[in-house]
């Protein structure tokens, strides 16, 4: 089974992905070249230490490619924390096979025969890869046979759509960017064997999109029906389900030398940045409403967008938008999914994704400015911090935590170490001029020489009622250095200064400033204890502000604020602080506190605090983010239930003592492990299979009486994350675990014994960088550690059932920019909008529920039986066998 787009986020409320890239220089469009001016604000990296992080990445690509070839080829992926493969049909499929299958193969063939002709490498090579890309892609035409010509979603690469086999064809919905990112690789194809129809289909579903596009507005919905053409989700952004349909418009025109291409990304462009584009912010809005946004929140796969406008040459908004995504990393350490538009989380996870490293190489590559280089080497010391495992590099399960997840996709692979190498990369460095290459969505490079061969494509549809544009539009479109930084080498910092606070957590005014501000006459803002939502005057004051008033259908209504469309500064400045006043009026009201998840971190050896497991917090004994976290040995209880007096309290005195949930309230197996000297629980699901990757937050509750006596900490761990740890008991007997609220910083002496030694004195140097700023980490986590959910149901807290289990988070249906009564009573002070984080959504598909290593009490040899079995099948697989 194939998927038969690259889109970022089909089909999936997760995102999933895709990436862009960019080309850097062509005969048809103009870009500026890396020697442009450097910012003064930014002291220049020297070529010595570029060198240091360059040969940091290659070390990182190494192990990350070297376990994969290790665990779990030749499976799709690696599955980092167990150490195997993910395997089709075994594991949950999150619909990249497409990436791995022809988009590489194209890559590859274009890199072979450069190095061929250059006499010193590959010169066996003879068109092998360029002959499986065009066995896949007939393969993949059956997907076209629509009334549309946009392409099935899926296709079975055995049995085609039809027949009852393929399991497929009862689709009727794609997304855009599934229809929309075919065009680079399918004329490419085309281009290479000299077989048109490839560039035919694909031409065919890009000009069927841009007829149905929304003619008022110029933009196009999410989804689409592939047989009428109708527009499933009506929402428009530039994130998940469209990004890289604008991408490859551009990259389109680039590439083949085609106008109509460059009408129609340019018609679209305006329509984004005419409604879509609030800078910093990036946000959906209805197609057939424009004006009126469709969310609050923003996905994480519009970090490609930078990169793209620097494609484009509108190099201001690239470094706005840019910037504002630097500072939510440099909070989390991490991209989360999704945040909102105060910069609340909103979804909490991070696959690894590469969209923002590559808009960095691309901004660097524009502009010369160091401040781009710091900002790589900031993305390679949270990878090594936070995201590597002894297998590789783990996805984030919560940014706020530091767990991980499951797995590493494919795209970090193919993308993430790419772009950051490039980054530090001098032009001697490569061995070939990347300036002659377009980069995909997946980062595979094709020649630009492209444009020039086998140019006998039928063009049926030329764009049709393009619009000229206000010329102002493209004032940006063919930029130099002069016009981009004219005579002024401080022009890029003077973009990103003002944005510096922009998720900062102080206040933007300082007292003395308000109060010089009363004295002097001047009519005091208004506060949000006084704000009502019928009074026309404070409606007229928030307008002057910036902020607007969204009334939502469950008849809440919602404020959002927008800095560029306050009167003035001094407005804009007083919309904020009234937004942060109304965001602790909400909090204050909530009658229910939902605590944020925790973490259970393996601090020995062979993990040394790498591997980090979510964990469900427990509503009595101590509070982790208040008291110093707990850290020992781990031993199982005997009974295993912890359901009465512990029979075996020699092993678990001094010790965090493992129980099985089950048979008893929560707070009793806590005063029988106390009782034995234990100094902590953590208590694992009883339910087989079950994981944090798939099921809500949960939370322990205490057993209806006063739980003050009990002073040990305690957590839960889902079956699949509680297995981890036994297995390892299993094979090391002892295994140290920290209880935490948030994954804490790894020992620098085991650190530095499972580092590789060519890369121990970076590796040192970022470990000790990123302690100097503990400080602030630590004031950060004091304050997630008040989250709450502004949607709980407190009368969920408490059933009757044994194991009183508190109701998990709920899902975030909608983002909260604000959420108020008409009547308040509340002190309009300053208050840290990190405390305001929701809890995280629910809706998670990207999973591996079902990891054998994970299994209760399944043996190694076991595990090595179901491996072998697997790697029969693929061995069958590739002899046409099954």
């Amino acid at each position: 089974m194939s998927e038969t787009g690259g889109c970022r986020g089909c089909g999936s409320p997760v995102p999933q992905r895709t990436s862009w890239s960019l080309v850097a220089a062509t005969t048809v469009l103009c870009l500026v070249s890396a020697t442009s001016v450097w910012t003064a604000g930014a002291e220049p990296m020297s070529r010595e230490e570029k060198q240091k992080l360059g040969n940091q990445v290659l070390e990182m690509f190494d192990h990350a490619y070297g376990n994969y070839m290790e665990h779990a080829y030749p499976a799709d992926e690696l599955m980092p924390l167990t150490c195997r493969g993910r395997v089709r049909g075994q594991e949950p499929s999150r619909g990249d096979v497409d990436d791995a299958l022809g988009k590489g193969l194209l890559g590859g063939h274009s890199l072979a025969i450069m190095l061929k002709e250059k006499g010193e490498y590959m010169q066996w090579y003879n068109d092998e890869l360029l002959q499986m890309a065009k066995q896949l892609g007939y393969k993949l035409l059956p997907a076209f046979n629509t009334t549309s010509g946009l392409p099935y979603p899926r296709i079975n690469l055995k049995f085609g759509i039809r027949k009852p086999e393929a399991r497929t064809g009862t689709e009727t919905d794609t997304c855009t960017a599934c229809a929309g990112t075919l065009i680079l690789e399918f004329a490419a194809l085309s281009r290479f064997t000299g077989a048109t129809i490839f560039e035919e289909y694909a031409r065919k579903a890009l000009d069927f999109l841009w007829e149905k596009r929304q003619r008022s507005s110029n933009l196009v919905g999410v989804t689409i029906n592939i047989h009428t053409g109708d527009w499933v989700r009506k929402d428009s952004g530039v994130g998940a389900g469209i990004d890289s349909y604008y991408e490859y418009l551009l990259k389109a025109y680039v590439l083949l030398g085609d106008d109509s291409f460059l009408e129609r990304f340019n018609t679209h462009y305006d329509a984004i940045m005419r409604y879509i584009s609030q800078p910093p912010l990036l946000l959906d809005v209805h197609i057939h409403k424009p004006m009126l946004n469709a969310r609050t929140w923003m996905d994480a796969l519009l970090a490609f967008f930078p990169g793209l406008q620097v494609l484009k040459g509108d190099i201001r908004p690239a470094i706005e938008t840019h910037e504002m995504l630097y500072q939510v990393i440099k909070k989390h350490n991490f991209l989360p999914e999704a945040f909102t538009t105060d910069f609340r989380v909103h979804w909490a996870q991070h696959p690894l994704r590469p969209e923002f490293a590559e808009s960095t190489y691309f901004l660097y590559k524009a502009t010369g400015d160091p401040y781009y280089l710091e900002v790589g080497k900031t993305l390679i010391e949270n990878l090594n911090k936070y995201a590597r495992v002894p297998c590789g590099f783990a996805a984030m399960k919560d940014v706020r935590t530091g767990s991980h997840e499951d797995r590493m996709d494919s795209f970090f692979l193919a993308e993430m170490f790419k772009y950051l190498y490039l980054l530090f990369a001098d032009k001697e460095d490569i061995i070939f001029d990347i300036e002659d290459y377009i980069f995909t969505t997946e980062a595979h490079l094709l020649p630009l020489w492209l444009s020039t061969t086998n140019q006998n494509i039928s063009k049926k549809n030329t764009t049709s009622e393009y619009t000229e544009l206000d010329d102002s539009n493209f004032d940006w479109t063919c930029p130099n250095t002069q016009i981009l930084f004219p005579n002024d080498p401080l022009y890029a910092q003077s973009i990103r200064e003002p944005l510096k606070n922009v998720v900062d957590k102080s206040c933007p005014r300082g007292l003395i400033r308000v109060e010089e501000s009363f004295r002097s006459g001047a009519k005091p803002p208004l506060r949000a204890r006084d704000f009502m939502a019928t009074n026309p005057e404070h409606l007229e004051i928030l307008k002057k502000m910036g902020v607007s008033l969204i009334h939502l259908k469950d008849g809440r209504v919602q404020l959002v604020q927008h800095a560029i469309q306050a009167a003035s500064s001094i407005d804009a400045e007083d919309g904020l602080r009234f937004m942060q006043e109304m965001i602790e009026l909400s909090s204050q009201q909530q009658k229910e506190q939902q605590l944020p998840p925790r973490a259970v971190q393996i601090v020995s050896h062979p993990f040394f605090g790498r591997v980090v497991l979510t964990a469900g917090p427990a509503q009595f004994g101590p509070d982790l983010s208040k008291h110093t976290e707990t850290r020992g040995f781990v031993a199982s209880s005997q009974p295993y239930n912890g359901c009465s007096e512990l029979t075996n309290p020699e092993a678990v005195v001094g010790k965090i003592a493992l129980i099985q949930r089950g048979q008893c309230m929560f707070a009793e197996k806590a005063r029988n492990i106390q009782n034995a000297g234990a100094i902590g629980g953590i208590v694992i699901d009883d339910n087989e299979g079950s994981s944090s990757d798939t099921a809500p937050l949960f939370q322990m509750a205490g057993d209806g009486k006063d739980t003050d006596d009990i002073k040990i900490p305690m957590l839960f761990l889902f079956s699949k994350e509680g297995s981890i740890i036994l297995d390892a008991i299993r094979e090391y007997e002892e295994v140290e675990v920290l209880l935490s609220d948030k994954a804490k910083d790894r020992d620098s002496e085991t650190e530095d014994e499972d580092q590789p030694s060519p890369e121990s004195d970076s590796q040192n140097q970022s470990a000790e960088q990123m302690t100097s700023g503990s400080h602030e980490v630590d004031l950060v986590d004091q304050e997630s550690s008040e989250e709450s959910s502004l949607n709980s149901h407190p009368e969920s807290l408490f059933p009757a059932d044994t194991d009183n289990a508190a109701s998990p988070s709920p899902s975030e249906q909608i983002s909260n920019p604000t959420e108020y009564p008409e009547t308040t009573n509340l002190d309009g002070e300053c208050t840290d909008l990190d405390n305001q984080l929701q809890e995280q959504s629910d809706t998670e598909e990207d999973s591996n529920p079902n990891v054998s290593w994970g299994k209760k009490g399944q043996p190694i040899d076991s595990i090595l039986a179901d491996w072998n079995e697997d790697i029969e099948a693929f061995e069958m697989m590739e002899k046409g066998e099954l």
